[in-house]
Formats: structure tokens, C-alpha cells, sequence
């Protein structure tokens, strides 16, 4: 079972997610500029929302090159500094295992493990009874049951030698999520905010205390994702339960979180306009619909920005549905139904071509559309404790 989700979100003047030189990310797509939010950000902002922390139930992975310190700050009990000898006996188990360290003790690479390994992994070290390696690659070969790691995957490598050598292949984690760019459905420029700030203390100078350039665009974006539910119960260890309140939590903060790059200054905290999710139980195939974007929205037209951004999906949607026969069910959430997702009929007299694309699944308010959507993941998905 497929579970995708395509958005429609405007945003204020913002930058979201920005470049080595500090604009906002940008990409060619179908020959014009546009504006974009990396698969890495969005990924992140969800990861680290409240709404799906839910699903974590304070375990969530921990994604850090400074493992030894979060170790040895577990075995040293809260509110205790790292123990120097703990530190030590930490670093030769990973030395040991094939990991590169730093004279620092960081990593070379990124390791992300649930909280509950790295507080398991302390308790190790402070009980200090029996061989350290090797209670650390047990906790590590049992350390997937999480969401986001389940979600996002883990795509950790070393050369996994002495007390890992067991780990060798075991601990990477093929992901359940795939998460596209966000582009703009339209052509975008990056514009530059030439901006001041006073000076409080009055001097002989009458002349701005500090003077800067920031860079920001404002867009409408489309996003997509799709989550593996079969590959997401086989992270979770076969917990079918636990893998449908992932779902459900990782739709709403799709839905409400947004990403944190310079929000001080700008507050684009803007919810989407429109959300399509389609639930296949019998396809293994994910389809984007980006190329109803192929030619850009333009600057101005009746149904406005975001009104013909909807319009586009829609129309683009319903072609590539019947076109290539495509069973889903799928379910439209718009707020108070702003905005329909429609098709034009143009068989049908003029006040009767615009159709639905999902039928009656037409929702203006979230939590029953998020209901809706989530009696039907439970229908398709197979009984707790065993995986497609």
C-alpha cells in the first residue's frame, strides 16, 4: 500500500531554506527559475514538529557526529558532566568497531539512533559489567524501532569490524519515505532586503548602527510525498499499530509544520491551501503530478495564485488517472472548501463541466478529513503483528 500526499502552500516573503550564499534555494524546472524547499528541510521540519512527536512517545532518533558525549553524558546520570574515563571507554569500543573519530571524539560520519539506545548505551557504561562492545552492537543491531528512523532510513556506513562486524550490512535502514523538492508552480526571482538597524545609544553620527542585505522570495509551492506502508511496518519490527499512527501523525505536521530558516524575520507560518492524498492498496507505482507545473503559473489570472495552482493540479490529476487508469482513493481537504479539485468536463454543458477528481471526499475541515483518510489506511493495511 501507497500512501501520497501532494500539497498546494503559498508562503509569504520568507527564506525557508537557503543556499551556501545564504539566498533562498532555487532550481530550473521545465526551462524557468524556481523557487525551492530541499527534501532534506522539509523532511526535517516534519521530523522535528510537535505534531509528530506523537508518534514518538519521547523516543525519538538522535542524529549526531557527537555520539560519545551523548553516551557518556547518559552514564554519567542528568545533570552530571561526561566522565573522562567514560569518554574513553566509549571511544575504544568504536575505534574498535571501525568507526572513524576525530581527535575532538566526533564522528566522521552520522549516526541516528533512538534516544532509548543512546540512555541504554550509558547505562552500559556505567554498570560497566561485562564486554562494552558487545552490549553496544546488540543495542545498536535493535535500534530501528522508531518512526523517523523507520521513515527517513538510515543510511549509516563503516567498515564495521571487531565487536560490529555483526552490524555489517544490518545497520542501514532503507527508508519508507520519499519526499520531493518543493518548487514553486510558478516562476520565481529572489529579491534582496537592504535593511538597518539603529543605534539606541545616541551619538555625534547620525547614521544606522548596523547595515546589511538579506535576500527572500515569496512562492507557491507543490509538495509530494509518498510513504511505503509495507516497508514501514518491516522497519517497525512488524508493529502494524504503531506504524498507522506514524502515518497519522506524519500527515498532519506535512500538513502544519513549516520550516524554521529565518521564520524571526520573516513568519511565513502558513498553512497549505490544499491537500490530495491518495491511498493504493494495489499499486506499488508513486506518481508526481510536478508536471502540472511544466508550463508556470503565470503572475496573474482570474482564479489567482493559489486558486489557479489547484485548478492545475486538478486538470492534471484527472488526465494522468484516466489516462493511465490509476486506482486510488482519494480524498481532497481544502479549509471551509475554498478551493475544489476539479476537472473540466467539456462534454458536459457549461455550468456542469467542472467535476471532481475525488468524488464526494470533499473535506473543509482537517481532522475529518485526516479521519477519513485514516479509516481507510487501517482498511488496507494488513492485522498488527505480521507485513505484507
Amino acid at each position: 500500500m501507497l500512501i501520497e500526499i501532494h500539497m498546494i502552500q503559498n508562503h509569504n516573503p520568507a527564506n525557508l531554506n537557503r543556499d551556501d550564499l545564504g539566498a533562498p534555494k532555487t532550481c530550473i524546472f521545465a526551462g524557468v527559475t524556481r523557487a525551492r524547499i530541499s527534501s532534506q528541510c522539509l523532511k526535517r521540519s516534519i521530523r522535528r514538529s510537535p505534531e509528530f512527536s506523537a508518534a514518538l512517545e519521547k523516543d525519538g532518533g538522535v542524529r549526531t557526529r557527537r555520539l560519545i558525549e551523548a553516551i557518556a553524558k547518559e552514564a554519567a546520570g542528568e545533570g552530571n558532566p561526561p566522565k573522562k574515563e567514560h569518554c574513553e571507554a566509549i571511544r575504544k569500543v568504536f575505534v574498535d568497531g571501525g568507526v572513524g573519530l576525530k581527535d575532538d571524539n566526533t564522528f566522521d560520519i552520522l549516526f541516528f539512533l533512538p534516544q532509548s539506545a543512546i540512555t541504554k548505551m550509558g547505562a552500559a557504561v556505567r554498570e560497566a559489567n561485562g564486554d562494552l562492545g558487545k552490549r553496544f552492537a546488540e543495542i545498536m543491531r535493535n535500534s530501528v524501532k522508531t518512526p523517523d528512523i523507520a521513515l527517513c532510513g538510515r543510511m549509516t556506513e563503516f567498515k564495521a569490524k571487531g565487536p560490529f562486524e555483526g552490524l555489517k550490512g544490518q545497520f542501514t535502514v532503507e527508508a519508507a519515505l520519499s519526499a520531493a523538492h518543493a518548487i514553486s508552480t510558478h516562476a520565481a526571482t529572489n529579491e534582496v532586503d537592504y535593511f538597518t538597524a539603529a543605534d539606541d545609544v545616541a551619538g555625534q553620527d547620525a547614521g544606522a548602527g548596523h547595515v546589511k542585505e538579506a535576500m527572500f522570495n515569496s512562492a507557491c509551492f507543490y509538495k509530494h510525498f509518498v510513504i511505503d506502508f509495507e516497508q514501514l511496518v518491516k522497519n517497525l519490527a512488524n508493529d502494524t499499530d504503531l506504524a498507522r499512527k506514524t502515518v497519522r501523525c506524519f500527515l498532519e505536521a506535512a500538513a502544519r509544520a513549516n520550516p524554521s530558516g529565518k521564520q524571526h524575520a520573516f513568519a511565513a507560518f502558513n498553512l497549505p491551501d490544499g491537500v490530495l492524498v491518495e491511498v493504493k492498496t494495489n499499486s506499488a507505482t508513486p506518481i508526481s503530478y510536478a508536471n502540472a507545473f511544466a508550463d508556470p503559473v503565470p503572475e496573474k489570472s482570474e482564479r489567482g495564485l493559489i486558486g489557479e495552482s489547484v485548478a492545475r493540479l486538478g486538470q492534471y490529476a484527472h488526465d494522468l488517472i484516466e489516462g493511465y487508469g490509476i486506482e486510488a482513493d482519494r480524498f481532497w481537504f481544502s479549509p471551509n472548501l475554498r478551493h475544489r479539485l476539479t476537472w473540466i468536463d467539456k462534454t458536459k454543458k457549461e455550468h456542469e463541466q467542472e467535476q471532481s477528481v475525488v468524488g464526494p471526499n470533499e473535506f473543509g475541515e482537517f481532522d475529518r478529513f485526516l479521519r477519513t483518510v485514516m479509516d481507510k489506511v487501517e482498511a488496507g493495511a494488513t492485522p498488527a503483528g505480521t507485513a505484507k
